[in-house]
């Protein structure tokens, strides 16, 4: 949608449409044979690219607009893509059910902002808790959208559609964030995949934002297992970057950057992580349980 409506057939650009954007080499060869001025992607995608050696060799100068969605982009992820394009991700957030797009960074701040940005042009959006309350500027609570964008409902699924609207007919994301006092907005995480570990509130992506400026780690995830303590414990799924790299080393880095509560109890290491078609982690396929080559923190 983004593409091919955005600047496809309302601007007039040329779309490059990658089949499998996780063959890096062939993705590289495109970008040689076809400069981009727009490049969208995820923060996997980012990453990877910016540690692709041709890549990094590659002329940048035609991109001007680079624009990340999917999931949260990281702060090393965008640091280290800059460091290789001269460009900034602009991200934005959305779902299927708002066409796809809600909220997005003006380009025109030429900064990285780590939040998805401002409502569009029409949007509404709220914060809400548990009882369906407007929460406090820079409070957590459930994402709410309400728009020209937004869908009417789930296609013959009355009951599903009643579920996901307020009754003044904001679209409940099922996504946690807040709202600073420019409104901009930030993510913290899916309201699913956060993890209560003795009533404390975990999120995923802050660990794994963590996880991911050590410089021996090249990929990781974040998510919950079921404890009979605690309710629920943090387990750390870690792609090296760097052969060397130990689980204590790991354990000591962490200690110094997050409370006891949110460090994860759990380390394992692994070869790769699963993703979607467009190079997206799906935490839902990592196992939610403890290996024997996973280490206890």
């Amino acid at each position: 949608t983004i593409c091919l409506f955005s600047y496809g057939l309302s601007r007039g650009f040329a779309n490059v449409l990658i089949p499998n954007p996780r063959d890096l080499d062939a993705l590289v060869d495109q970008y040689h044979k076809h400069p981009p001025t727009v490049f969208p992607g995820v923060n996997t995608m980012f990453n990877a690219l910016a540690h692709h050696p041709r890549f990094r060799e590659l002329d940048h100068s035609r991109l001007k607009t680079t624009t990340g969605g999917g999931a949260s982009i990281l702060k090393s992820t965008e640091a280290l893509w800059y460091e290789v394009t001269s460009c900034h991700i602009y991200e934005g957030y959305g779902l299927s059910e708002t066409s796809p797009t809600a909220t997005f960074n003006p380009p025109l701040s030429r900064r990285f902002s780590g939040t998805v940005g401002l409502p569009l042009a029409g949007t509404e959006i709220l914060i809400l808790d548990d009882e369906g309350k407007p929460v406090e500027l820079n409070q957590p609570g459930e994402i709410a959208i309400r728009g020209p964008q937004v869908m009417k409902g789930y296609w013959q699924q009355p009951e599903a559609t009643a579920q996901v609207f307020t009754k003044d007919g904001f679209f409940l994301s099922g996504d946690i964030g807040c709202m600073d006092e420019q409104g901009y907005i930030t993510i913290l995480d899916r309201k699913k995949d956060m993890i209560l570990v003795s009533g404390f509130n975990v999120y995923p992506n802050e660990l794994e934002g963590v996880l991911s400026k050590h410089p021996k780690i090249l990929e990781c995830a974040v998510i919950g297992i079921d404890d009979e303590k605690s309710g629920q414990l943090p387990k750390a799924f870690i792609v090296k970057q760097d052969d060397s790299l130990t689980q204590d080393e790991i354990l000591t880095y962490l200690k110094q950057q997050l409370t006891s509560y949110k460090l994860p109890k759990y380390i394992e290491f692994v070869p790769g992580l699963p993703k979607s078609a467009v190079g997206k982690i799906l935490r839902r396929e990592l196992p939610r349980t403890v290996q024997f080559n996973a280490k206890a923190c």
